[in-house]
């Protein structure tokens, strides 16, 4: 390597405690697995841990019975020297349609309050509009706003579109940018060009966040480092791989000796490695890790479907009986995406497109079944596509109805008053009416299930001081 590369060692954000297991375990990973190995952790000096946001919250109250604000005000006092990084999708928060204002600055505002120190927020069409109000907010609350770019292909993705938007979310406020790559289409000579074009652009801090689906994801890394890229996010190596991220012990190794080096310990790393193991074992054994999501989908660069958007479509088809219908269905939803505007696949505008194309598919005739979030999309409920949607298409699905031309969330009073009205019988804490907000159904299922748990203990102590002070 030539030796006149000035010294820039490259940061590591770690994935293990949210995306991670989010792509390669559906999100299960307990706080109880999380907590005996976070005093390791701390000690690794990583730029920082994403350990909250994305489908951490809706998993913790669907599936594992917990309070995901009692995991992170855990996880908080267990990070004692090391950033807390969540995943905020905007406007839509952590759940899947528009809030009014006043809920997301809340959401904000109770995240940094209970240990938040970097939120990444994005937007599933890179409509600034529906950056505006989160990145305000986290700034008003002196946390570090990082804004997501939404990593696509396109006639419309241009590098000039790049940075045109890289500079507004500069302008914006953002702290750093990172390019999120959520189905691992940023191939490594691309990388250069877009990283050298985007470091033209801004002065800000550049993370890049990719999958190793398509496997070219380390190699990009690579050569983004090597570009100006300051920050690359990795994920520990028993959940890394396949769907989730590069391996935090290979890059940290691949830059060793380099300009780039992380100074990070492979002993210790390979102490907290060989904590999670036997989890990825375990998660073999009973079926929770598919063996499918660990190898190489080159198809993910074809037809630029994200990993967990391909075990959703197949899971769909499964449901109908109609497995038969998967390349079919595969080559659909490029044209599904090209007649909806061309958004990137990603949280909820992938899960939109992939069910159009399944149904048009299995209907046998195109948008002849159209969901409700299709309308929506092409209502202009999520705000603005690159490109105009197909009129035609538009016509079929939503026909005379006037379609929004201003951001959202200007529609949407405010929700918070009457948000608490409907769940004050289930207050316990503040955050308890965002819970609510984003998913009012499972939060109120959780909230009878922590009164029941309650009356359990109550009964078990008084049981207890009747054996101990019998009357």
């Amino acid at each position: 390597m030539a030796k006149n590369i000035e010294k820039k060692p490259i940061k590591i954000t770690e994935t293990i405690l949210r995306d991670a297991h989010q792509s390669l375990i559906a999100t299960r990973m307990t706080t109880e697995q999380m907590l005996p190995i976070i005093g390791k952790m701390d000690k690794v000096g990583y730029h920082a841990v994403e350990c909250w946001g994305g489908a951490t919250f809706d998993a913790s109250l669907r599936f594992l019975k917990e309070d995901p604000w009692e995991r992170l005000r855990k996880l908080r006092a267990g990070f004692k020297n090391t950033k807390l990084q969540m995943l905020f999708r905007g406007q839509n928060i952590l759940g899947y349609n528009h809030y009014a204002d006043d809920v997301v600055e809340y959401f904000v505002q109770k995240s940094i309050a209970n240990g938040i120190d970097i939120i990444r927020i994005f937007d599933c069409l890179n409509d600034i509009r529906n950056l505006e109000t989160a990145v305000r907010a986290a700034n008003k609350e002196k946390g570090h706003a990082q804004i997501a770019l939404s990593y696509t292909l396109g006639d419309a993705y241009t590098l000039d579109y790049w940075k045109d938007i890289a500079k507004k979310i500069e302008d914006l406020g953002a702290k750093s940018l990172c390019i999120k790559d959520m189905a691992g289409l940023l191939t490594p000579y691309e990388a250069t060009e877009l990283v050298t074009a985007l470091k033209e652009s801004v002065k800000i801090p550049i993370d890049l966040h990719t999958h190793y689906t398509s496997g070219v994801a380390a190699m990009t890394y690579m050569k983004a480092v090597e570009a100006g890229c300051d920050i690359i996010d990795t994920a520990m190596s028993p959940f890394a791989l396949g769907t989730s991220q590069p391996a935090t012990e290979v890059m940290v190794e691949t830059f060793r000796g380099t300009p780039y080096d992380t100074g990070l310990d492979q002993s210790l790393l390979a102490e907290i490695a060989e904590y999670f193991r036997p989890m990825r074992e375990e998660a073999l054994e009973s079926g929770l890790l598919n063996t499918k999501v660990l190898g190489v989908n080159i198809k993910t660069l074809m037809y630029q479907v994200p990993g967990g958007m391909l075990s959703n479509l197949v899971s769909q088809l499964k449901e109908m009986g109609q497995e038969d219908k998967y390349e079919e269905v595969l080559e659909e939803v490029p044209r599904v995406r090209k007649d909806f505007g061309e958004p990137p696949l990603v949280t909820p505008s992938s899960q939109i497109v992939g069910t159009q194309a399944v149904l048009n598919v299995v209907a046998g005739e195109r948008y002849k079944m159209v969901t409700k979030e299709s309308k929506k999309l092409l209502s202009g409920e999520f705000g603005q596509t690159v490109k105009p949607f197909n009129p035609e298409v538009q016509k079929k699905c939503i026909g005379d109805a006037e379609a929004i031309t201003c951001r959202p969330a200007d529609l949407i009073k405010p929700q918070l008053v009457q948000l608490e009205k409907e769940m004050a019988q289930w207050k316990e804490q503040d955050e308890d009416v965002l819970s609510y907000a984003l998913f009012p159904q499972v939060a109120t299922e959780f909230f009878k299930y922590r009164e029941t748990q309650k009356t359990k203990v109550d009964a078990t102590l008084a049981d207890k001081e009747d054996k101990i002070y019998p009357a």
